[in-house]
């Protein structure tokens, strides 16, 4: 999604289905066309509107996200700010974990992916579980191996275990006693908020509970919450409605005194991650950081584990490569 106004244009995005394109270009560009570039938030409740009848949670959301964030970017280029500015930031950088340990990864593989990253001095990375469980447990001890013993592992089911609460505290136990996980996300669905209530209320000492990056409206995040569902709720910019949906979940997180994480999307949840006040970590995900790499200029990388926003650029920093989106488009 790109924004023009002013003789600026900002860059906003999501990962969707086609049809979530579709819907910006045959619904949102109108409403947003005309309308004051400096009252995002205003502009954003219009699209909200407009989505009601359509079924926000979902591809809506996504839609409003890539075009919420795009007016957050042309927003602060237009006042000549760094976004991080602009938003109030609370921190200077962000903490990244290193993201991936895909079950289709050989042994090999998921230690020299994980590895990697801890040797490049990131101190936490994540890997998936789930789709063999009989295997997990040596898939996890090839983990540890590969990244030491200072580095925090953490595991990732994506609700593999939905219906199987007892497999998932089991596993859990295991993982944590004899490998140091301390972070267990999704082990059942994150629409089981009782299951999910019940594997935080029994998972070992020191295992954190991680669910959120599905949710797509704040109403969402606020069941989570009132669940007691989580340790470390999570939110991806790219789902929960942009820039405007991330601070209002930053500012339930904040009222909790629950932790935030953000899902995916490094280079698009850097500057507001800098502005929410609870945040824990960014998630640092092998496939979005590729796809990053490749179709922008200004990309951040970290340094000890830590992103930092380039001060010296406006906006979110991030610059089109047009020639090579060109190529990837159908």
């Amino acid at each position: 999604m790109e924004a023009h106004g002013g003789g600026c244009t900002g860059i906003g995005y999501t990962y969707g289905d086609p049809a979530t394109g579709m819907l910006v270009r045959k619904t949102l560009a109108s409403l947003v066309e005309g309308r004051d570039a400096l009252d995002v938030r205003a502009t954003t409740d219009v699209l909200r509107r407009a989505c009601r009848n359509l079924g926000r949670p979902g591809v809506a959301a996504m839609a409003i996200a890539a075009v919420d964030t795009a007016l957050w970017d042309l927003k602060a280029r237009l006042l000549d700010l760094p976004l991080v500015r602009l938003l109030d930031r609370t921190r200077d950088g962000v903490l990244v974990y290193g993201s991936g340990g895909f079950t289709s990864l050989t042994d090999r593989e998921l230690a020299g992916q994980l590895g990697g990253w801890s040797g490049a001095g990131i101190p936490r990375v994540k890997m998936k579980v789930g789709r063999d469980p009989g295997r997990d447990p040596g898939r996890v001890a090839v983990a540890r191996a590969a990244v030491g013993g200072d580095c925090e592992l953490y595991v990732d089911a994506n609700g593999a275990f939905d219906g199987r609460r007892a497999l998932a505290l089991d596993l859990a136990d295991r993982f944590a006693s004899e490998h140091g996980v301390t972070w267990f996300e999704e082990p059942v669905s994150s629409d089981d908020l009782v299951g999910l209530h019940f594997i935080r209320e029994h998972a070992p000492a020191g295992m954190e509970i991680a669910a959120g990056e599905y949710g797509y409206t704040t109403a969402s995040f606020v069941e989570l919450l009132d669940a007691e569902a989580v340790d470390c709720l999570q939110a991806d910019v790219t789902r929960c409605e942009g820039i405007t949906g991330f601070l209002e979940v930053a500012a339930l997180c904040e009222a909790r005194h629950v932790s935030l994480s953000a899902h995916c999307a490094p280079a698009l949840h850097l500057h507001v991650c800098c502005a929410a006040p609870t945040l824990r970590h960014l998630e640092w995900f092998h496939d979005h950081v590729r796809i990053e790499r490749l179709l922008f200029d200004g990309v951040i990388e970290p340094a000890d584990g830590v992103l930092r926003p380039d001060l010296t650029r406006p906006g979110n920093g991030l610059e089109l490569k047009h020639q090579e989106v060109e190529r990837y488009a159908s």
